[in-house]
């Protein structure tokens, strides 16, 4: 791998800072407010319905995430609830735009050992503003040479990035931490794909998955790909 890469992708959420376990958390709480209408595990499988139907009207992120809250509560309550409801749903949802960035372990040694020695690229899916905020708030903006924020990542959304980078599959590597997103498109596509897990997937991420390719590595943790590219 290392003699053919010359521009290394990373995904950002969950594989270079904290992400799926804000959601999670807001989900709890989120579920906590309409227990008097419904079970937390029925509030969260209508959430998820709603998230999913909405995707391709809000796509991914916070604020796609507090719309589909604020429809699930209407639903769930039969439009019956105080709109002081949605005035809390909405308050949960910010409370998520400002919540600090905790970066993963080994993430800044991995930027700083590549740095220079490949094209460092972000290639993450979610809203342009809140991504760009949380590049921000990170500190690891100076390291990448070019950030791409995706509605989506199927094999065109990459073919379309490999022709802005001018970059051919087998000169890029992907490193991300879903299956679905960062590592089955891209290989399908004649790239490298690393997949480093994180301990919390959201579930329309998750997929069961046997992969037997030479050009899927799998690690523990983000600076094992030292070991490969440095």
């Amino acid at each position: 791998m290392k003699d053919k890469i010359k521009v290394v992708a990373f995904d950002a959420d969950d594989t270079l800072w904290v992400n799926e376990p804000y959601f999670r958390e807001t989900e709890e709480q989120f579920c906590a407010m309409l227990e008097n209408f419904l079970p937390g595990h029925s509030v969260a499988k209508e959430l998820f319905r709603f998230e999913i139907k909405n995707l391709p009207l809000y796509g991914y992120g916070i604020k796609g995430f507090m719309l589909s809250m604020v429809e699930t509560a209407i639903n769930v309550t039969e439009g019956k609830a105080d709109i002081s409801l949605v005035s809390k749903i909405l308050d949960l949802g910010k409370e998520m735009l400002d919540k600090p960035i905790e970066l993963l372990e080994g993430v800044v040694e991995t930027l700083e050992t590549l740095k220079g020695k490949y094209r460092l690229v972000v290639a993450t899916k979610g809203d342009l503003l809140d991504q760009e905020r949380k590049l921000r708030k990170s500190g690891l903006a100076a390291y990448f040479h070019h950030i791409e924020i995706m509605s989506d990542k199927q094999v065109a959304d990459y073919q379309k990035l490999l022709k802005h980078l001018d970059c051919q599959p087998d000169e890029f590597v992907m490193i991300g931490n879903s299956i679905k997103s960062d590592i089955l498109p891209v290989l399908e596509l004649g790239s490298f794909a690393v997949h480093v897990p994180y301990h919390t997937t959201w579930v329309h991420e998750q997929v069961e998955h046997t992969l037997d390719h030479s050009g899927f590595i799998e690690l523990k943790q983000l600076d094992e790909i030292l070991k490969f590219l440095n």
